[in-house]
């Protein structure tokens, strides 16, 4: 049996490849049933689910695409436009097709220009253009972001534009995270229509239709919730590898301790040990340290991130980043990206905040808190807004919803095959592995998952 620690769309993405393969499975999810899916999981609301978590796809996410039409849900698939826009000085100013972006007061024509190469990958240092310079991001790990942007664009392109969605992506880590990471987030965007804006991917139901189908197609039976994996052993002598069962901890970090044998589960007050023949650790990387001793020195970031159900739009855009000395990054109204009927009516605006310390007052804060504060805020930016419009306030955090990428993570990503590490037959899919470089997604989630199932597989 292989068992597969975490039921979010790795490890289910795991075990249905193996389970496909004839591969005996088992998933054990710490949380309970509404935990699988992971950051895919969702609310309830007068139609169909959301996202506690915004979600979108672009065109490059490709295996995600081919697993929904799989699960027979790819004429559910729908490519919509997703408005974007810049808050600067109490102004909203889209920026979609080119005349708006020509009309962006905050920027030159020459800043535009430099930054509309860079979006294209034209290198057009020296006055010659180059179409090479980015293929390879392994260039510029080592290369400060803020220095990257002063040397390929100009200085008003990262004071006006980067510098203020840097702060709110990663706050006072801005100065750490490496040019890789964002020519990855170049390659990584979706597609874009002249005329209307970027074409962005969205499941009509949502994306909880993706994951029961995933849940049933490894089947329900296969799958153990508030089971949390504690404890994992191998065959050699005082083999534990260091969980929370004790063991010697000679091996911690020394190389392989043999092969996996077993694993301890807790669940419902009770602790067990099951036989294995492998596990895939499909969670975050303080899991497996837990779980082996196998550390990982990649930080992440948590996430705050509220949906307010409202009885009246708040703008006309999808995804509008915020200019401005406010506790949000960003204001995502999803029901102008798909239609409020879907939800009864309602209209449903995103507030989120990274958090890049527990030590920030946000993470600790109430959610009543968070609430008044975030809503003083939008009605500071717009003040026609009535926070009596707003009917439900839903807060979702995550201590570890993102990685920070950081000068030299390339380094740092967890291999999926841990034999030389740790142990044959223990595997990694969490969000420390090298489908989640250079941008963490859903679609990196799958992949993470095939890749430690084809490599138990033997492909």
């Amino acid at each position: 049996m292989i068992a597969i620690v975490g039921g979010g769309i790795a490890g289910l993405a795991a075990a249905r490849r193996l389970r496909a393969n004839g591969r005996e499975v088992t998933v054990y999810e710490a949380g309970g049933e509404d935990a699988l899916g992971g950051l895919a999981r969702t609310y309830g609301t007068a139609g169909d689910d959301i996202e506690q978590f915004y979600h979108h796809l672009s065109k490059s996410e490709e295996t995600i695409v081919e697993l929904a039409e799989e699960l027979g849900l790819g004429d559910r698939l729908e490519w919509l436009v997703g408005k974007n826009a810049y808050y600067v000085d109490g102004v909203v100013h889209p920026l979609d097709t080119p005349w708006q972006i020509l009309a962006y007061p905050h920027m030159s024509v020459y800043d535009k220009f430099r930054l509309g190469m860079l979006t294209l990958e034209i290198d057009v240092r020296g006055g010659i253009p180059s179409f090479d310079t980015y293929d390879d991001l392994a260039d510029f790990e080592d290369v400060p972001i803020r220095d990257f942007l002063l040397d390929h664009t100009s200085r008003g392109v990262y004071e006006n534009f980067f510098e203020p969605l840097l702060d709110a992506k990663f706050g006072s880590r801005k100065d750490d995270v490496s040019a890789a990471w964002l020519l990855g987030r170049v390659k990584f965007r979706g597609e874009r229509d002249l005329l209307r804006g970027e074409i962005l991917g969205y499941f009509d139901g949502g994306f909880a239709p993706v994951i029961d189908a995933l849940i049933d197609d490894v089947g329900r039976e296969h799958i153990e919730t508030n089971a949390r994996v504690v404890d994992l052993d191998t065959d050699d002598v005082g083999g534990n590898l260091g969980g929370d069962g004790g063991g010697d901890g000679d091996m911690i970090g020394d190389g392989n301790a043999g092969t996996v044998s077993t694993i301890t589960v807790e669940q419902d007050g009770e602790t067990r040990t099951e036989a294995v023949d492998g596990v895939v650790v499909a969670t975050m990387p303080n899991v497996l340290e837990e779980l082996t001793g196998y550390g990982c020195d990649i930080d992440f970031q948590g996430a705050v991130c509220a949906v307010a159900t409202m009885d009246e739009p708040l703008t006309d855009t999808y995804w509008l980043n915020i200019g401005h000395d406010a506790p949000f990054g960003a204001l995502i109204e999803h029901t102008n990206f798909v239609p409020p009927e879907r939800y009864g009516g309602d209209h449903l605006l995103y507030v989120a905040s990274y958090v890049q310390s527990p030590d920030e007052w946000l993470w600790d804060a109430s959610d009543a808190e968070v609430e008044e504060r975030w809503l003083d805020h939008v009605e500071e930016l717009f003040p026609n807004f009535s926070r009596d419009s707003v009917s439900q306030f839903r807060i979702a955090r995550a201590p570890r919803a993102a990685p920070v990428y950081e000068r030299g993570y390339l380094d740092m990503v967890v291999p999926y095959d841990l034999a030389d590490e740790v142990a044959d037959g223990l595997y990694y899919a969490g969000m420390a592995s090298e489908a989640q470089y250079p941008e963490r997604s859903l679609n990196g989630g799958v992949v993470a998952g095939y890749e430690c199932a084809d490599r138990i597989l033997g492909n």
